[in-house]
């Protein structure tokens, strides 16, 4: 079950162009932190946190992908492996944020999970039930089940949350999608991004852009 994710890409008048969904939430992110991009594609949120000063580990199936991003050691680990039939090229660690978006490979959803440092956060987004009838993918495997990301990262906090449909717009098709953006809370975690740590008076504030 491969997602084959640049065509997916392709549905966007500027494949190099980063989701909405990862630029609305990326402020979320520790300042400094290290950003795991998984399926990263040919890089376009890989290029957005660089510019923010994120360290980065990338990884996807294909080498012309990985060699296109051109960012340089140390700020970026990028790594060529196939995650639905190999191993897991960071296994053991954990990151500040993982992204993953237009992927869906259900086996790897404990990893990720597991990849999530308390503090760390999630942001995802792909495609969902009700796009066959609009367009590819169609596929059930590449289809996310009607809150099926809610029910996945149910440990984390939940800060924002879509599943519907999206209207076409110049440049991208109609689509039925889903998206979560999620925290790894922990006691006495370290501020994350642009949240304000708890405090006798309140809990943590994730800001809502």
């Amino acid at each position: 079950m491969i997602v084959n994710k640049p065509a997916f890409d392709g549905l966007r008048a500027d494949a190099s162009a980063p989701s909405a969904w990862v630029r609305r939430w990326s402020h979320l992110v520790t300042p400094g932190g290290v950003v795991l991009d998984v399926a990263c594609g040919h890089g376009r949120h890989a290029r957005w946190f660089h510019e923010r000063n994120h360290p980065l580990a990338l990884v996807d199936r294909a080498q012309a992908a990985i060699e296109s991003i051109a960012i340089p050691a140390p700020a970026c680990e990028a790594v060529v492996a196939d995650i639905e039939n190999g191993p897991w090229p960071f296994a053991g660690r954990q990151f500040d944020a993982v992204v993953v978006t237009n992927y869906l490979w259900r086996p790897l959803m404990p990893t990720l999970l597991d990849s999530l440092a308390p503090g760390g956060v999630l942001i995802y987004e792909t495609f969902t039930q009700g796009n066959e009838t609009v367009g590819k993918p169609s596929r059930p495997d590449f289809l996310l089940r009607p809150g099926e990301l809610l029910d996945i990262f149910r440990t984390l906090r939940i800060v924002a949350f879509e599943d519907g449909f999206q209207e076409a717009a110049p440049g991208q098709a109609a689509r039925f999608v889903q998206r979560i953006a999620a925290v790894r809370e922990a006691a006495n975690a370290a501020r994350s991004g642009d949240a304000l740590p708890a405090t006798a008076s309140g809990p943590p504030r994730y800001h809502l852009r």
